[in-house]
C-alpha cells in the first residue's frame, strides 16, 4: 500500500468467475454435472459444490445435478476464484478481533491499520497472514495455492465485518450470495456536509480511473464501467458533516467512497477522495483549528461496516451480525456534535 493510502484491493465481484454454455441443437439428453464437465475444464468437485449451492442455472433457474440438458438450454455458472496473490504466506501471530467462528465460517471484526491480503507494498502483517497462522490450513485452489477463504474485502482504513469461509463448501456458498447480491451489507460513514434528501440511491456506474487506475470514478452516462448501486440514509446531520448509513447492492472497488463524492459529499478524512480538507464551514481560525484536530483523530476515511448477514452454508439459516463504531468513529462524532451545539 502506497503512503497516500490508495488501496488497490479487488472488488467483490473480482473474486467469482462466470461461465455460460448453450446446448447445441442436436444434445441428446445429459445430466447438467456430465455435461459441464464435458463442456468446461472446471473439476468435478467444484461443479458439484456449484450445484448444490445452486451457483448453476438453467434457463434462470437452479436445478439439481440429475437434470437432463436439452437442445437450447442455457446454463450459467458462477464459481468463487482464488484472489490473485503469493502462493506461499507466512502465517503470522497477529491478533484477530473474532466475533463469531463454527466449522464452517468466521466472522472478523478488522481495524483500520490492517490491509486484507498480501500485495505491492504489503507482503505480509496482513489479514490473510493472521489467518493462515489462526487456521493452520484453508481452503486450497487446485494447483495448491493459498486461498485464504476470502469472500469478500474492505479497504485499508476501513473497519468492521469480514466473513471468511472454512471450507471449499462455504466459499462457493457464500460466493453465489455474494454474486447474486443476496447478503446484506450496512456500513456507517461521516460524510462532508448534509445531503439534501434524508434517504436516497446513488445508481451510477463505476470503473477504475483512465487517468490513475489506482482511483474509481463514475460514469453516468451507463457505457463505461460496472453497475454500482449503494442505498444511503442519513442518521444524524450536523450542519457541516454528516453521520450516514449505506447499504450496498453491489460491491464495487471504493463503492461508498466514490458514490458519495459524486453526491457531492466525499468521506471525512477521505485522502483518495478529497475527503481530507475543509469542504464546508468558513476557514476563521477557529473552526479550520478544530477541523484539523477531527482530522488528527480520523486520520482516514470515516467509513465502517457496521453489519453483515447471509444465509449460513450448512445450517441454511440467516446469520446476522452487528458491530460498534471503532472509538476513533465515535469520538469524531461526539466532538461534532459539541461544536455544532456551542458554536
Amino acid at each position: 500500500m502506497e503512503e497516500n493510502n490508495i488501496d488497490l484491493e479487488q472488488e467483490d465481484d473480482e473474486l467469482y468467475e462466470y461461465l455460460k454454455l448453450v446446448a447445441d441443437p442436436g444434445q441428446t439428453p445429459l445430466r447438467l454435472d456430465k455435461f459441464i464437465t464435458h463442456h468446461s475444464n472446471v473439476s468435478r468437485t467444484k461443479i458439484k459444490d456449484a450445484i448444490d449451492t445452486e451457483s448453476v442455472k438453467v434457463n434462470g433457474k437452479a436445478v439439481k445435478a440429475s437434470y437432463k440438458i436439452k437442445p437450447g438450454d442455457e446454463v450459467s455458472i458462477s464459481l468463487s476464484k482464488p484472489p490473485k496473490e503469493p502462493t506461499e504466506i507466512i502465517p503470522q501471530d497477529i491478533p484477530l478481533d473474532i466475533i463469531y467462528e463454527d466449522d464452517t465460517v468466521l466472522i472478523v471484526n478488522k481495524d483500520a491499520d490492517m490491509v486484507v491480503h498480501p500485495g505491492y507494498n504489503n507482503w505480509d502483517g496482513t489479514l490473510v497472514n493472521a489467518l493462515v497462522h489462526h487456521f493452520g490450513h484453508l481452503p486450497t485452489s487446485k494447483n495448491g495455492a493459498i486461498r485464504p477463504g476470502l469472500v469478500h474485502r474492505i479497504d485499508k482504513g476501513t473497519t468492521g465485518l469480514l466473513v471468511i469461509a472454512k471450507t471449499e463448501y462455504a466459499m462457493q456458498h457464500l460466493a453465489r450470495q455474494f454474486a447474486d447480491h443476496s447478503t446484506e451489507r450496512t456500513y456507517y460513514a461521516v460524510v462532508w456536509g448534509e445531503p439534501e434528501e434524508d434517504k436516497g440511491t446513488i445508481n451510477v456506474n463505476l470503473g477504475r480511473s483512465f487517468k490513475d487506475r489506482r482511483i474509481t470514478d463514475v460514469f453516468p452516462e451507463g457505457d463505461i464501467g460496472r453497475k454500482a448501486i449503494t442505498h444511503y440514509e442519513v442518521i444524524k446531520r450536523m450542519r457541516y458533516v454528516s453521520l450516514v448509513k449505506c447499504n450496498l447492492e453491489t460491491g464495487r472497488t471504493h463503492q461508498i467512497r466514490a458514490h458519495m463524492k459524486y453526491l457531492g459529499h466525499p468521506l471525512f478524512g477521505d485522502t483518495t477522495y478529497g475527503g481530507n480538507k475543509v469542504l464546508r464551514g468558513n476557514l476563521f481560525s477557529k473552526y479550520k483549528q478544530f477541523v484539523d484536530n477531527c482530522f488528527q483523530i480520523m486520520p482516514r476515511q470515516a467509513l465502517h461496516a457496521k453489519s453483515l448477514g447471509f444465509e449460513h452454508p450448512e445450517k441454511k439459516e440467516w446469520m446476522q451480525f452487528d458491530s460498534e463504531l471503532p472509538a476513533d468513529m465515535q469520538e469524531l462524532i461526539e466532538k461534532w456534535e459539541h461544536y455544532v451545539q456551542y458554536n
